[in-house]
């Protein structure tokens, strides 16, 4: 029977994820890490049921702390999808020194620590193992209003193609697969007050079917939308770059 590890997983992408997980037959347990526990459902969210039926099991962990032996205990997983994460609207001037400092340890370092003590695994070329990331487009292009965000993303987009390139080579057929989504809706990084799993579990389902095929990149609505915007980017950074500016200024002045 399977077993799944997710950091991150108390709202947002990452507890549709679990939730989906739980649901199958051959999953037996999922381990949810978060910072806070998994809310009580409100509004329509979810309901007791979706949680598994007992199969989630919740832990709490700031991602944050110095010393990561709390991950030592999850020897039975066949599965790790850390999705956990920071980031707000806000120019660079704005942003602090010590916000800096947690954006990319909690962003970029604590990922790779993680994966560094499930390393092992990802290496093995007989045990059936699994890991995913969540990073963003914006680790793809510069992304004004996001700096420090967009540059702790591009950090785990390089670091996971660096790895892979190594488990290519090492002989093994695991990958680590990068999920880069733009702006997600129901989630509340894209302003809802509560996780919405009825919005989340579509992408929630393509990203448990990219892990299961092994897959190293997943950019949802890549042939819609990402396609051309990276063309534009690649074309011109500079003039994609006042265009993202633009476009995010009047995202803001909308949401007032």
């Amino acid at each position: 029977m399977r077993r799944a590890l997710i950091v991150g997983g108390a709202n947002g992408i990452g507890l549709a994820i679990a939730v989906l997980m739980a649901e199958r037959r051959d999953v037996e347990r999922v381990y949810v890490v978060d910072k806070t526990p998994i809310p009580s459902p409100q509004g329509g969210e979810y309901t007791p049921s979706a949680l598994g039926n007992g199969k989630i099991q919740s832990f709490l962990f700031d991602l944050l702390k110095d010393d990561y032996a709390f991950f030592d205990r999850f020897t039975d997983i066949d599965t790790l999808m850390i999705t956990a994460g920071r980031g707000r609207m806000e120019l660079f001037a704005d942003v602090s020194e010590e916000e800096i400092i947690q954006t990319m340890n909690l962003n970029a370092t604590s990922t790779m620590r993680i994966i560094k003590r499930f390393y092992p695994r990802l290496m093995s070329t007989t045990d059936d193992f699994r890991c995913g990331v969540m990073v963003s487009i914006a680790g793809y292009l510069s992304s004004p209003f996001y700096s420090v965000y967009a540059a702790s993303k591009a950090a785990l987009r390089i670091f996971i193609e660096s790895v892979n390139t190594e488990l290519t080579k090492a002989g093994t057929a695991h990958r680590i697969l990068n999920v880069s989504p733009g702006s997600i809706r129901g989630t509340r990084f894209n302003g809802a007050h509560h996780t919405q799993l009825d919005l989340l579990l579509p992408l929630a389902t393509e990203i448990i079917s990219h892990l299961e095929a092994n897959d190293d990149l997943f950019i949802p609505k890549y042939d819609e939308v990402y396609h051309a915007v990276l063309d534009r980017y690649h074309a011109d950074f500079r003039r994609e770059g006042l265009h993202s500016y633009d476009y995010k200024m009047q995202t803001k002045e909308e949401r007032r």
